[in-house]
C-alpha cells in the first residue's frame, strides 16, 4: 500500500496535466492509466485524427490543385497502410513524451484500471489481474468518456465502428455512412472522402456542426457538397441491419418518404458517455459526475475534472479544469470554472469559434453588430491558394466588446486564440483595430473584420 498527496485516475489531457501540476507544486503524485499516457485524446482522438487529416489535406491539394502551383507529376497514389501507420507513430512519440514528463516530475505512473474502493483508497488492477491499493487524502477522477453506441447497432470493429476503429482500418472502405455530424463526424467525412470513399452523413439536427453559428455550418455544407459528400440533415435513423459485409440504415428525412442507405461501414459519431471509476455512489447528472466550485464531488476528498463532468468534452477545457482544481488544492488559489472556450473542427475548411453564436446572442436579447471579412479578399489567403471561408465577429453595443467570433477557412483553429483572449480580457473592437497585424498574414482578416463592423475595412 502506497501513500500519496494526490492520486489521479486517468492519464488523458485532464489527468496528466493535473498530475504534472501537482508535482510542480512539490506533491507526491500517482497517475493511474489503463492504456498509454495521453488517454483517448492523444492515442485515439485529437492527435491521430489530425495526422490523418493532414494526409488527406495534402493528397487532395496534389490531386486537385497541383497545376495551379506549377507542379507536375504522374500517377499520384497513396499507400493506405502508411497513411494509417504515420498517425500511430505520431501518437506513440507523444505518449512517450508524456511518460518522460512523468519521470522528470517524479510522478508514479501506474498502469492498470483504477477503482475507488472508498474515500482515500484506489485499487489498481493491472493487465495480469494483480491488484494494488494506493492511498491519498485527495483523489482526482479524470477518467473521461467513451464513444456512445447506437441503439440496435452494436460496435463490431469491422462494419460498425467508432472513431478509434475508424482510424486504424486495414483497408479503405468503398462507402461509409456516418451517423452524427458533430466535429468527429465531419472530420472523418472529410478524411475518407479525400481518399475516394463515398461518404454519407446522417444528422438529425437541421445543420451539420449544429453547435456552431448557423452561417458557418451552411458554408461548410456548401464546401462538402462541392467535394461530393452527401449530407442528410433533419434526418432520423428509423431502422438498422447488419448484413455482415454491409450495413443497411433506414432513414426518414423531414418532408420526405423513408429510404434506405447501404454502406460497407457505419461510423457512429453520436457523442460520448462517461466512464465511472467508483463502486460507490457519486452524485451524477445524466451520468456525469457533479462537482462544486472547487471541482469536489459530493464525497469529501474526491474531485473530478474533464469529460467525466460533462460537456463541452474538449481536451483544452479538461486541462484547464485540472490545473484549476490542483491549484485550488495545493497553492491556495481559488479555482475558476470554465467560462469562454474555443471550439475547433479540423476538416478543410477548418472551423473555429468562441463566445456567442448569432442565434444564441439573439435569444439572449443582446444588442450587437456584425463585422465580416472573406478569405477571398486576403492577400495571404490568395497567395496560399486558400480563399474559401470568412471571419464573422459579433460586437456588442453600445460598448464594442467582442461577444462571439466564428471562423471558417484555412488555419481557423490557429486564428481563434486572439479572439478568445479579446473576449477574456474584455477588449473592444477599437482596441483590436488599433493593434497592428503583420502583413501579409491571415490574422489581418481579424483586423479587417472588426473594421468592417463600422465600415472601416479597407479591402472589401
Amino acid at each position: 500500500m502506497s501513500n500519496y498527496d494526490l492520486i489521479v485516475i486517468g492519464g488523458g489531457p485532464a489527468g496528466y496535466v493535473g498530475a504534472i501540476r501537482a508535482a510542480q507544486l512539490g506533491k507526491r503524485v500517482a497517475c493511474v492509466e489503463k492504456e498509454r499516457a495521453g488517454g483517448t485524446c492523444l492515442n485515439w482522438g485529437c492527435i491521430p485524427t489530425k495526422s490523418l487529416l493532414r494526409n488527406a489535406e495534402l493528397y487532395r491539394l496534389m490531386q486537385n490543385h497541383a497545376d495551379e502551383f506549377g507542379l507536375i507529376f504522374d500517377n499520384l497514389s497513396y499507400d493506405w497502410s502508411k497513411v494509417i501507420s504515420r498517425s500511430r507513430k505520431v501518437s506513440d512519440r507523444l505518449a512517450g513524451g508524456i511518460e518522460f514528463l512523468f519521470k522528470k516530475n517524479k510522478i508514479d505512473y501506474v498502469l492498470g484500471t483504477g477503482q475507488i474502493l472508498e474515500p482515500g483508497k484506489v485499487q489498481v488492477t493491472d493487465s495480469s489481474g494483480q491488484q494494488n491499493v494506493l492511498e491519498s487524502e485527495h483523489i482526482l477522477v479524470a477518467t473521461g468518456c467513451k464513444t456512445r453506441a447506437f441503439p440496435d447497432l452494436p460496435f463490431n470493429g469491422r462494419s460498425v465502428v467508432g472513431s478509434s476503429e475508424a482510424m486504424i482500418m486495414e483497408k479503405r472502405p468503398e462507402d461509409i455512412v456516418i451517423i452524427g455530424a458533430g466535429a468527429i463526424g465531419v472530420e472523418f467525412a472529410y478524411f475518407f472522402n479525400a481518399f475516394g470513399t463515398k461518404v454519407t452523413i446522417v444528422e438529425m439536427m437541421p445543420n451539420i456542426l449544429p453547435v456552431e453559428d448557423r452561417e458557418v455550418s451552411e458554408e461548410l455544407e456548401k464546401s462538402f457538397n462541392k467535394i461530393g459528400i452527401e449530407m442528410l440533415s433533419s434526418t432520423k435513423v428509423i431502422g438498422t441491419r447488419d448484413l455482415g459485409d454491409r450495413i443497411e440504415i433506414d432513414v426518414e428525412r423531414e418532408g420526405s418518404a423513408p429510404s434506405t442507405i447501404g454502406a460497407q461501414v457505419a461510423l457512429i459519431a453520436i457523442g460520448v458517455e462517461p466512464v465511472l471509476p467508483a463502486d460507490f455512489e457519486l452524485e451524477l447528472d445524466r451520468g456525469y459526475i457533479v462537482t462544486d466550485d472547487t471541482y469536489q464531488t459530493n464525497v469529501p476528498g474526491i474531485y473530478a475534472v474533464g469529460d467525466i463532468i460533462g460537456p463541452p468534452w474538449l481536451a483544452h477545457v479538461a486541462s484547464f479544469e485540472a490545473t484549476q482544481c490542483v491549484n485550488g488544492l495545493f497553492s491556495g488559489t481559488r479555482p475558476r470554472k470554465v467560462g469562454t472556450f474555443p471550439g475547433c473542427t479540423y476538416c478543410q475548411p477548418q472551423v473555429a469559434s468562441v463566445g456567442f453564436t448569432e442565434q444564441a446572442a439573439e435569444e439572449k436579447g443582446l444588442s450587437f453588430k456584425i463585422g465580416k471579412f472573406p478569405y477571398q479578399a486576403s492577400g495571404k489567403a490568395q497567395a496560399a491558394g486558400e480563399t474559401e471561408g470568412f471571419i464573422k465577429l459579433l460586437i456588442g453595443e453600445p460598448h464594442g466588446e467582442i461577444l462571439g467570433a466564428h471562423i471558417i477557412g484555412s488555419e481557423a483553429t490557429e486564428l481563434i486564440a486572439e479572439l478568445g483572449l479579446a473576449i477574456e480580457a474584455e477588449l473592444t473592437y477599437e482596441q483590436i483595430e488599433n493593434t497592428i497585424h503583420a502583413h501579409p498574414t491571415l490574422s489581418e482578416m481579424v483586423h479587417e473584420a472588426v473594421g468592417a463592423s463600422d465600415g472601416h475595412a479597407v479591402h472589401i
